[in-house]
């Protein structure tokens, strides 16, 4: 992540990590696939964690003003920015990586989002005919313009009032086009 993917050399990842660079390639045959594992621990551990914060039986608008907290952080986070901006930037050259990193970030996100979205809609809390789509929605709605200055190195770091006010507003235009109420 300091170096960048182009920046970043075997060598030294092997160094920071405390083993041969053999070692190293025996479990990763290339620098694509050590990075994509990197991004998929990363994004499962963020994942899970929040996930376990998460109350099924709590009232829909809790749970998903947590997890709008949550995703808007990692979002904003060095490790999320850091992430984003080196698989955009290497996903043309390498598809195989960019590919890799959707599935193990945004794709499952929306996975794991729509099975929380799903017990809301069996409940009868929510009204939602296209699980996908609705959970990529509440995604990109944790994102507003934070995600973009920051990616940009607009503004410097987001206030908690920043953060505060982008997650309760993707949760209020989330509950008013898929709330019951």
């Amino acid at each position: 992540m300091r170096d960048g993917f182009d920046g970043a050399n075997v060598d030294d990842i092997a160094r920071a990590a405390g083993v041969s660079k053999a070692t190293l390639y025996s479990y990763f045959s290339d620098k694509r696939l050590l990075f994509s594992e990197v991004a998929r621990i990363e994004c499962d551990r963020q994942a899970s964690s929040a996930m376990a914060e998460i109350d099924p039986a709590a009232p829909v608008q809790t749970s998903l003003a947590a997890l709008a907290d949550r995703i808007t952080r990692f979002f904003l986070s060095d490790f999320g920015q850091q992430m984003y901006r080196i698989c955009v930037a290497e996903s043309h050259r390498f598809p195989e990586l960019g590919e890799r990193f959707y599935a193990s970030g945004p794709q499952m996100l929306c996975q794991r989002l729509g099975a929380i979205l799903q017990g809301y809609v069996t409940r009868g809390s929510l009204r939602i005919d296209d699980i996908d789509l609705a959970a990529n929605q509440l995604a990109e709605l944790c994102k507003s313009d934070l995600f973009s200055r920051r990616l940009c190195g607009v503004g410097g770091a987001a206030s908690e009032a920043d953060i505060a006010r982008v997650s309760d507003a993707a949760v209020a235009m989330f509950m008013a086009r898929y709330g019951m109420d």
